[in-house]
């Protein structure tokens, strides 16, 4: 049976969380709804990331890898595994396990129906001024981008690939997703997911990334939406 699905799994810098995660979606990967591939993306640790990715890989043949020359951040890291990927779903979850690869089989009962469905994190396990920032970015993103979503910071996604290749790289992608297949005309859902709190390594975001980074990209996002081009083929001869 071939491939279905491709989780991406972006890291940098997190030894600390690759034994867990080579073990998690192992776990994952005999209970999923789809025939399930992992694709790890190094984003140029600095730690001994990549020594333990190769090696996970080298013991699974359902793990693979891309390793960054340098740090790209994590919107060129969701990118290159897009632009990697060859099944038709992608989907991705971050390397602290923050969410749980589970989880994935809730997204995938809906994505016959929909382009992307996207977990929203119940019961946040996070500091309050992480929540409290988190709640204030997705609230001025709605109000740009009218995507309807809660927690598109949520790092629980299944998309359709052929949806997923057509989204242009920039920096703070990965917050616009949702609103990124609106603009292909696609259809998105939201679905409750759980949520864990950080037990090894140290979060890559910190307030400026949450509020600033977001504000800033906002108008980023307007720009590439009067610009998008859209089309659909209808016969070629």
């Amino acid at each position: 049976m071939q491939y279905q699905f491709t989780i991406i799994v972006p890291v940098y810098n997190e030894e600390e969380n690759l034994e867990r995660v080579e073990k998690e979606l192992s776990k994952y990967i005999k209970i999923a709804t789809k025939k399930t591939k992992i694709l790890f993306v190094n984003d140029g640790s600095i730690d001994k990331s990549q020594q333990l990715i190769e090696q996970i890989c080298e013991n699974n043949n359902d793990f693979t890898f891309i390793n960054f020359k340098e740090n790209c951040g994590l919107s060129a890291a969701i990118s290159a595994g897009f632009n990697n990927c060859d099944t038709e779903l992608v989907g991705y979850i971050d390397s602290d396990l923050q969410t749980a690869p589970e989880d994935f089989n809730l997204l995938l009962e809906h994505i016959e129906e929909y382009d992307l469905v996207t977990g929203v994190r119940a019961n946040r396990k996070d500091s309050f001024v992480k929540n409290m920032s988190s709640t204030i970015a997705n609230g001025i993103r709605r109000s740009f981008t009218h995507d309807g979503m809660d927690d598109t910071g949520c790092p629980l996604k299944v998309i359709k690939t052929d949806f997923a290749k057509k989204i242009p790289m920039f920096k703070g992608l990965h917050r616009f997703l949702p609103a990124m297949i609106l603009l292909q005309h696609g259809s998105i859902k939201q679905i409750p997911v759980q949520h864990f709190p950080r037990i090894a390594g140290e979060a890559k975001y910190g307030l400026w990334n949450r509020l600033i980074g977001p504000l800033i990209d906002c108008f980023a996002y307007l720009w590439m939406k009067k610009k998008y081009i859209n089309y659909t083929v209808d016969t070629k001869g």
